[in-house]
């Protein structure tokens, strides 16, 4: 191939950052959520997919036993370590979703107006279930571990349908 020679442009990773309390419940599972189905579409190298807190009270905490047990039942796996949101990530990702109310509040109140980052609930992009909000499972019993994954496979499936078509226009 010569040097004069066209070669078609790898389109940048789309960056994707879960936003929850602590990191170590809500947004970790989101982001293996959106890994595993990442993986099982082969899109791996279209996107970038981390997770953090707004709190820094686990910072460097792998996530909680209980949604690393409930997630590997369902072959997902949960890699990351819990790390508290910065002003930094509001440049770095194109994509923040949060998990609440109080989530997306505190994002936004860290962006500021002139922020480019996107952040939007996630339950947004739920298409069976029609909720507002996934609820923090942390101090309740198992069943509700398994309840936040439900939601998030939804959410994430959504989601992953949502930028891909938005890739495709690119």
């Amino acid at each position: 191939m010569s040097a004069t020679s066209s070669q078609e442009a790898t389109p940048k990773p789309t960056r994707v950052l879960f936003v929850c309390l602590g990191n170590i419940c809500r947004s970790p599972a989101a982001e293996g959520v959106f890994l595993h189905l990442l993986a099982q579409q082969g899109l791996e190298h279209a996107f970038e997919v981390d997770s953090a807190g707004t709190g820094d009270w686990h910072v460097g905490r792998p996530a909680d036993a209980r949604m690393r047990s409930a997630a590997t039942r369902r072959g997902i796996a949960l890699p990351s370590r819990a790390r508290q949101i910065t002003a930094d990530d509001l440049g770095r990702f194109d994509h923040l979703l949060t998990m609440d109310r109080q989530n997306l509040k505190a994002v936004r109140s860290l962006a500021g107006p002139g922020a480019a980052a996107q952040i939007t609930p996630l339950t947004r992009y739920c298409r069976r279930y029609g909720t507002e909000e996934v609820p923090d499972p942390y101090y309740g019993g198992e069943e509700g571990f398994d309840r936040v994954l439900d939601l998030l496979e939804d959410a994430c499936g959504g989601l992953l349908e949502t930028l891909k078509a938005e890739r495709a226009g690119d």
